[in-house]
């Protein structure tokens, strides 16, 4: 492959119900548990929730307008990478997007509604005080932080902020976000669309 064009394969060799973190959790994609990023060799295991296939890691290809949380690489390792919004929007490879406000919404729902299923989707290490996550739907979300436009880096481990692909305003765009000391999942559309948040991607229809 040349330039910048994108692709991935399936992975023949998966071990079913372990997820990013180890943990048993979850059921792959049928057919597709897990996906190699042909740009840098990255491997992505999959976890299907309802109707919707997600990655069961964040995204850590780099890019521009993307850091490792206090610019050390063994972040980018466990947590992947903080993306500007316009820069998440690029990030996922070919068949895979950023998700909308609204798909973030179906996953809510099917887990039972947004006061419950932060504790359904946040893997069981990783975050401060253990993060009363049971990871019971697979989703192993992990508490990367997030960076402020100005350069600053915060909550590494008490936090996890994903963007979607919603535009709230011109600046904004509506975002989800867990924390360590609950167990819902809380949406906000009022980020500045140059912070640096997590990125998961959904696979296309």
């Amino acid at each position: 492959l040349t330039g910048n064009k994108i692709a991935f394969k399936i992975q023949a060799i998966f071990y079913p119900g372990q997820s990013a973190s180890g943990t048993a959790s979850g059921t792959p994609c049928p057919g597709m548990p897990t996906i190699t990023d042909w740009r840098d060799g990255q491997v992505y295991p999959t976890v299907q929730i309802g109707s919707q296939c997600w990655m069961q890691k964040n995204m850590n290809y780099q890019m521009g307008n993307s850091w490792c949380h206090e610019n050390k690489t063994e972040n980018c390792d466990t947590y992947g990478r903080l993306y500007d919004w316009e820069t998440a929007l690029k990030v996922c490879p070919k068949g895979w997007h950023l998700p909308s406000d609204e798909e973030w919404t179906v996953l809510t729902d099917y887990l039972g509604g947004e006061n419950v299923a932060g504790g359904k989707m946040k893997s069981t290490s990783g975050w401060k005080n253990n993060g009363k996550g049971t990871n019971s739907s697979g989703f192993t979300a992990l508490p990367g932080g997030y960076r402020y436009d100005n350069g600053t880096f915060l909550y590494l481990t008490y936090y996890a902020n994903f963007w979607s692909s919603t535009e709230s305003s011109t600046t904004g765009a509506w975002s989800r976000y867990l924390y360590e000391n609950g167990e819902g999942v809380y949406r906000y559309g009022d980020y500045n669309k140059l912070n640096g948040f997590s990125c998961r991607c959904l696979k296309d229809n």
